[in-house]
């Protein structure tokens, strides 16, 4: 019988990630980068040169990477050689890309509410669920995997079990989502999951979740560029305009870094509108200047 084992080289580095408690789809970004490293120079990649490592960065960009896919190489090639390999001297040969930092593109308050009334059937389950993603600034896996007890009606909070990177947190339960998820849940009974797949044992996925979100941007005649994840960004960004401090958004989202949560809030269009400029406070200035004068 084939012997399906791993090659000993990537069980280590498996063995490696998953001592570091990495997630699943992390290991496998890391094992496909080391891959493809691999297939560019036909044989292990722990035999990689220095120029062999150039050479492979090189043929990346000029096969049109983007930056960020770029940098995830990156770091899966410094965690091989420095973990796995145990050659750090290798990871000064890997430089990341400098990315764009470009602002999320957010519908309107009123668009949002377009798309949550289009949010496709039966029943209200994917109305809910789109909700509760703008409602509480969730990601698509934690709503995906809320159960029923996690949702506390007293309290008005949601309790996000093992989120981003396994860490717990609490979110806000908006006033209007109880009577929609109560509704839901007089619907559909679910027993475990909020929001049950098929079978009902396990919770829907977030692609199917994703399909939903882009089904009601259509069906809402929503032309501006918007994914699922453009939700939990409207969040961020209309909650300023409510008078909501940064530091309470980045708590909300469960951001590790301020700076993160400020990238959102940047595009909060009506905390810009109010904003007096110097501009004006200088035209002010000279209005009262000539009024003085003429007194």
């Amino acid at each position: 019988m084939k012997d399906e084992r791993p090659p000993p080289l990537r069980q280590r580095m498996i063995e490696d990630m998953r001592i570091r408690g990495m997630a699943e789809k992390t290991q496998a970004a890391h094992i496909r980068a080391v891959r493809d490293v691999a297939l560019f120079l036909k044989r292990s990649p722990d035999t990689a040169t220095p120029e062999e490592l150039r050479a492979c960065q090189l043929q990346m960009t000029n096969a049109g990477m983007t930056a960020t896919t770029f940098n995830v190489r990156i770091v899966s090639l410094r965690f091989f050689f420095g973990v796995t390999c145990g050659r750090d001297e290798r990871k000064r040969h890997m430089q990341f890309r400098r990315a764009p930092r470009k602002l999320p593109a957010v519908p309107s308050i009123e668009e949002v509410g377009d798309i949550l009334a289009a949010a496709p059937g039966p029943g209200l389950k994917y109305r809910a669920a789109l909700g509760i993603s703008h409602g509480a600034g969730l990601r698509a896996a934690e709503v995906c995997h809320l159960r029923v007890q996690d949702i506390d009606g007293e309290r008005m909070i949601i309790h996000v079990e093992a989120g981003k990177a396994g860490r717990d947190r609490k979110a806000m339960l908006s006033p209007g989502l109880p009577d929609l998820r109560r509704d839901c849940w007089r619907e559909a009974r679910p027993a475990g999951r909020l929001f049950p797949g098929l079978p009902r044992v396990n919770p829907i996925s977030p692609r199917q979740l994703n399909r939903a979100f882009a089904s009601a941007r259509h069906m809402a005649g929503v032309t501006r560029s918007a994914t699922l994840h453009t939700l939990r960004h409207s969040f961020a960004t209309h909650l300023p305009e409510t008078g909501s401090d940064v530091r309470g958004i980045q708590v909300l989202l469960g951001h590790t870094k301020l700076t993160t949560t400020a990238r959102c809030t940047h595009v909060a269009t009506k905390t810009i509108r109010n904003t007096v400029g110097p501009f004006e406070r200088l035209k002010d200035l000279q209005d009262l200047t000539l009024r003085r004068g003429l007194e």
